[in-house]
């Protein structure tokens, strides 16, 4: 495989597992909280601080003016007077674009569909699922009732559309910005693998 796959994904879809699995089918790596340490690492912020921006907009700008005072990296001028927010974004857009040039991999999340917008060899997948298969994967998963894993739900995607839209300049979720929209609900994890395998291997067949 010479692709890169980014998977958006709703809270609850499994999307992350899948991203696990098609790597490890693919025998490549998956990006996910590891992105974060790396975009830490490379950008001279500290990991704590990238986490508590992780896939958040934050409009606060108390918020933003406080955490500023802490930041380190990204010290040109033009960076000084930007939103804290802003630049824990672009450090990991820098990142996603980095390990994207390393050759194939599978990134979740963090908009690195909208980062590698300019990239020939990119295949942009949303996974989707019901209602009730989410509540149910989120309840077992963190032990909680059906109505605190609905609400967990609600505000995990409230977070992740409005970072989405805020940064990038298409909308999260909607069938038009991505090239493959699937629900996991109806497949399962592994028959979801399956499916994305097959467009894969059809995309680089038709690139080569």
């Amino acid at each position: 495989m010479n692709t890169v796959i980014t998977i958006g994904r709703q809270f609850g879809s499994a999307g992350r597992e899948i991203g696990e699995k098609l790597a490890e089918y693919f025998g490549v790596k998956c990006y996910d909280k590891e992105l974060l340490t790396r975009a830490a690492q490379e950008s001279g912020f500290c990991e704590e601080m990238i986490q508590n921006h992780d896939e958040r907009p934050t409009n606060s700008f108390l918020y933003n003016l406080v955490m500023d005072t802490y930041s380190f990296g990204y010290n040109a001028s033009s960076f000084v007077d930007m939103p804290i927010s802003h630049k824990v974004f672009l450090a990991q857009f820098d990142t996603i674009k980095k390990i994207a040039e390393e050759g194939p991999c599978v990134i979740v999340g963090r908009c690195a569909d909208y980062a590698l917008t300019d990239y020939d060899n990119v295949i942009n997948i949303f996974i989707f699922g019901d209602e009730k298969t989410k509540i149910k994967r989120i309840m077992e998963r963190y032990n909680l009732t059906e109505s605190k894993a609905k609400d967990m739900i609600i505000k995990k995607d409230k977070q992740r559309q409005s970072y989405y839209n805020y940064y990038s300049s298409k909308k999260w979720g909607r069938a038009d910005s991505y090239d493959l929209c699937i629900n996991s609900s109806t497949l399962g994890v592994d028959g979801t693998v399956k499916l994305i395998v097959q467009y894969v291997e059809d995309f680089e067949k038709r690139n080569d």
